[in-house]
């Protein structure tokens, strides 16, 4: 692609329709440019487009399109090819940084996450001139430009928070201040300045506050993993200004600088080389009084932020996105001060709770601010660990927290007016919420059906609220591992809870809320077969919801709780009646095919994960609706895209599972297809295991002569990767196959078509490979395939006894035994490099697991092997006969004492004996 105008133009037209609302125009658009960004000058036209455009929105749309491209592609990762060419990535390092910082706040962001992402790739080997090229826009004095290179320093250095401790990242964080502590101290120095210079002009204290932030922020990140020396020697300018900061009132200025220094001051509290800081009573009460409860008021920001933002609300309350708020500070500072003086701190409080609660008492409807801040101070106080999955696990035992529930909490939660108060109801529910691993389960009961009635509030926060805390109760365990709340005590408010979750989807603003359809999910998988009688009900409003958010996929959380729920209802459902699959697939076909047909990216991996469920429910053949799409299952563009990996491996493994015969008779003209997919993923070090399920699959279900011409060609694909990367999840595949295939088609045939491709070659497998690697395979039924293969080659392979393989035999049965006695060797090599499926990037959505479609492991050998250890010692019997005094004079001659001690427990408990 050239840098042209028509170029530049044609980009432009495609940018327009992606932000088509009908999915029509927006779909091949987005196609056209998902087929066009491989080429070279594709970012640099991107990067003109958002440079030079007159139309703002098209500016914008190519920034973002810009940021993501790069998320997608920046990263190189073995076996694949490079997404981006090598001069376009040096055009873009020289360009962005100016492009960035000259652009408006909008576009700033994005490039500034752009070159994040960079960043963490290139930075510093690839990139080392970043940091003093950022440093330079410092001098100009703009605080636009100033601000973007902050906020991209913010994010670049940000990760230094929660690296683990390296020789590697000591010497990227030693550049860094050896380039970026002096100017950025100075600029603190200047812009504090400033602050006193331009103290009544309200809108320049916004732009250097929010300077002074991000600068604290900095500040933060810098010194977490140690106290540089640099700052240690510049501690007295640094901790006079932030103290000024601290103590700043300027009426002008609701900033959020203070949070910043709140949460500093919770962190030197917690530190025990500080603690002589804040022994002093006068000192403690003055923090709590002047600092910790002014900052704990429901202010009108947030007041807004509850009615006309809630969803901004929720993420910031909910899930502790809330870092810069003051509430979130003055919180995260009680708790810091709980560390060492929890008595006097809780003594300190309770008497401001009772003032705020008796000055609520006295005018509910005008003071009801004054509980919300009171909750919020108990929830703070009485906080000490917390996990998501438990809520508060320990709490300040001066703290009455059952006492406090039933005086405070509860009379809101029953308040007959859902409606009312809609603020308090919800803090009330996230008490219910914070507090249910340490609330009695008869006060945990007694909520349920109040919850179950909050969810029909109008208050978007408060119906989250309830469905979230509905859905923490489910998963709550109670004695034997149990869910502390059974299905029978959920029986009588069943139909409610599930009228009420629906009917919250219908709420405006709440159509998509991913806390009420995760609440769905957790109901279905509570409820189990109470559910049944409601499914034909329930099917048809989640397909139509389906349908309804495929059109324009915006809640990925949303969207994966739906799929969630839509397994629950097939596996409850066909569990009690496994007819009822061909019902399921009525309701659900007709929106999986829309789905593959318009190529909803996001839905895709999730619709074959359904469909595995549904095709591994069936009994008999696979219907003819599944074998009609067979043949597009094969199509390598399905298979270019990672996140389609896993579950289109699951699906073929289901169609063989199911239907190998109907393959091999009906479509037999598909087998080199399916094989093609299994070279494809075998290629590449991130995929080859999924080749090896699919593999397994077709050794285990095709009919044997369907498979016959085709075998040598995989056998020689497979020595060919072994050549040419061997690694070692590899190699545990590969014996896992080679065992297998021993298995099905026995050792003859295994030694065979080994000598077949390369005369010796089955001796050199088991000498290289086998004898030395097998401890490697872990996993129960892999084991098991294992031992029943080699069992197989030692007992039931002539040529094991017979030609120079003989001198391999005692060696291979010794790594048997060491196979059933020896701890699993999971050690790696070094230089070995291993790629996470999830952190591999591509244009699509990363494959996600559905939980609820998971499938049982699956042990091609059965039944028919217990126990392979007897296996051995009633094979080796059965060979000793055959041929008389052979093995125990193999036996005493080259198998180790401690082996032969093994050997021996595995023939009496077969109660056999060798001849």
């Amino acid at each position: 692609m050239e840098l042209n105008d028509a170029n530049l133009q044609t980009l432009t037209e495609y940018l327009q329709k992606t932000l088509n609302p009908d999915p029509l125009v927006r779909r091949p658009a987005e196609k056209f440019l998902e087929s066009v960004e491989g080429n070279q000058n594709y970012a640099l036209l991107l990067l003109t487009t958002l440079e030079k455009s007159q139309d703002e929105v098209i500016r914008v749309c190519a920034a973002v399109t810009f940021k993501n491209y790069i998320k997608r592609n920046w990263r190189i990762v073995e076996d694949e090819p490079n997404k981006i060419s090598d001069p376009d990535r040096t055009a873009i390092k020289a360009n962005i940084v100016n492009l960035m910082l000259t652009s408006p706040e909008q576009i700033q962001k994005q490039l500034s996450d752009a070159i994040s992402i960079i960043g963490r790739e290139d930075f510093p080997q690839k990139w080392p001139d970043l940091l003093t090229e950022m440093v330079n826009r410092f001098q100009g004095g703009d605080f636009h430009i100033i601000n973007g290179v902050l906020r991209t320093a913010h994010s670049l250095f940000k990760r230094y928070r929660h690296e683990f401790k390296s020789n590697e990242l000591w010497m990227e964080i030693k550049l860094v201040l050896d380039t970026f502590a002096q100017p950025l101290t100075e600029l603190f120095k200047a812009t504090i300045d400033l602050c006193q210079t331009h103290a009544t002009d309200v809108n320049a204290l916004k732009v250097l506050f929010s300077s002074l932030t991000l600068i604290s922020k900095l500040f933060y990140s810098l010194n977490f993993q140690d106290l540089p020396e640099f700052f240690e020697d510049n501690m007295e300018t640094w901790m006079t200004h932030f103290h000024n900061l601290l103590t700043l009132d300027n009426k002008l200025l609701q900033t959020d600088l203070v949070s910043n220094a709140i949460q500093f001051l919770a962190s030197v509290c917690e530190r025990p080389h500080y603690k002589h800081l804040f022994e002093d009573q006068n000192t403690l009460t003055s923090i709590c009084e002047k600092v910790i409860v002014p900052n704990m008021e429901f202010r009108s920001a947030d007041e807004e932020a509850f009615e006309d933002n809630s969803e901004e609300y929720i993420i910031r309350d909910l899930e502790g996105s809330d870092i810069d708020t003051r509430r979130r500070a003055a919180c995260d500072l009680v708790r810091g001060l709980c560390k060492f003086f929890e008595g006097p701190v809780t003594a300190i409080f309770s008497g401001y709770v009772n003032s705020m609660l008796t000055e609520y008492a006295k005018n509910p409807s005008v003071n009801w601010k004054h509980k919300d801040a009171a909750i919020y101070l108990v929830t703070s106080l009485a906080s000490k660990a917390q996990t998501q999955k438990h809520g508060i696990t320990q709490a300040n035992e001066l703290v009455n927290l059952s006492e406090f529930f039933v005086n405070h909490i509860l009379p809101d939660l029953r308040s007959p007016n859902v409606n009312e108060f809609p603020v308090l109801k919800s803090d009330a529910i996230k008490y219910v919420m914070t507090f249910r691993s340490q609330l009695p389960k008869e006060q945990l009961l007694e909520t349920v059906p109040l919850l179950v009635a909050h969810l029909r509030a109008e208050s978007t926060v408060q119906h989250t609220y309830a469905a979230h805390a509905l859905e923490r109760l489910f998963t709550m365990r109670g004695p034997n591992n149990s869910t502390l709340i059974s299905a029978a005590e959920m029986a009588p408010f069943t139909e409610q809870l599930l009228n009420n979750l629906f009917n919250a989807l219908a709420i405006l603003g709440s159509s998509e809320n991913e806390y009420i359809m995760k609440a769905i999910m957790r109901s279905f998988s509570l409820l189990q077969e109470a559910i049944v009688p409601y499914i034909p009900t329930l099917i048809g409003q989640l397909t139509h919801k389906l349908l309804q958010v495929s059109k324009n996929p915006s809640k990925p959380h949303f969207n994966h709780y739906l799929f969630e729920s839509l397994c629950l209802s097939i596996r409850i459902t066909c569990k009690a009646n496994p007819v009822s699959v061909s019902s399921f697939e009525e309701a659900l076909f007709p929106v999986f095919t829309e789905i593959l047909q318009s190529d909803v990216q996001e839905f895709v991996p999730y619709v074959f994960q359904v469909m595995s469920l549904l095709l591994e429910i069936h009994t008999n053949n696979i219907p003819s609706s599944y074998m009609a799409l067979f043949p597009h299952l094969l199509q390598p563009v399905l298979w270019e895209r990672t996140g389609n990996i896993p579950p289109l491996v699951r699906l073929l493994q289901a169609y063989l599972e199911k239907g190998g015969a109907t393959i091999a008779s009906s479509a037999a003209d598909k087998i080199p297809g399916l094989l093609g997919v299994f070279q494809k993923l075998i290629a590449s070090k991130a995929n080859d295991h999924q080749g090896f399920y699919l593999l397994n699959s077709i050794v285990e279900h095709m009919p044997p002569e369907s498979i016959t011409q085709y075998r040598k060609q995989i056998f020689i694909l497979l020595f060919q990767r072994l050549q040419s990367s061997k690694t070692t999840k590899f190699l545990k595949s590969f014996m896992v196959f080679i065992n297998l295939y021993c298995v099905k088609y026995g050792a003859i045939a295994l030694q065979e078509i080994f000598d077949d491709i390369q005369p010796k070659m089955f001796g050199m497998v088991l000498e290289k490979i086998v004898i030395p690697e097998v401890q490697k395979v872990s996993g129960q039924v892999e084991k098991k395939i294992c031992a029943v293969g080699i069992t197989k080659i030692l007992t039931e392979c002539p040529a094991m006894m017979d030609t120079e393989y003989t001198k391999l035999w005692p060696l291979v049965l010794q790594a048997l035994i060491g196979l059933f006695e020896l701890p699993e060797d999971d050690s790696i090599p070094d230089d070995e490099h291993f790629i996470d499926i999830e952190d591999t990037p591509g244009y699509q959505t990363a494959f996600s697991q559905l939980a609820f479609a998971g499938k049982k492991e699956h042990d091609p050998i059965g039944d028919a092997v217990s126990n392979p250890k007897i296996l051995l010692a009633q094979s080796l019997h059965k060979l000793s006969t055959a041929c008389p005094g052979r093995v125990p004079s193999m036996l005493s001659t080259s198998l180790n004492t401690e082996a032969l001690q093994f050997l021996q427990g595995y023939l009496q408990a077969a109660s056999v004996q060798l001849v």
